[in-house]
């Protein structure tokens, strides 16, 4: 019997996902950053 263990590691989440995941951050941190300057941010891309 061998004394090793192996461990398969699935990840979580597609490379999609975590594609539109970082867009939504990058529209979020923009929409922010304009509200704070005083303007109105603009909807959709």
């Amino acid at each position: 019997m061998s004394k090793t263990a192996t461990i398969c590691l699935v990840p979580s989440s597609s490379l999609f996902a975590r594609l539109m995941a970082s867009i939504d951050r990058l529209l979020t941190a923009s929409a922010r950053i304009t509200i704070r300057n005083g303007d109105l941010p603009r909807f959709g891309l």
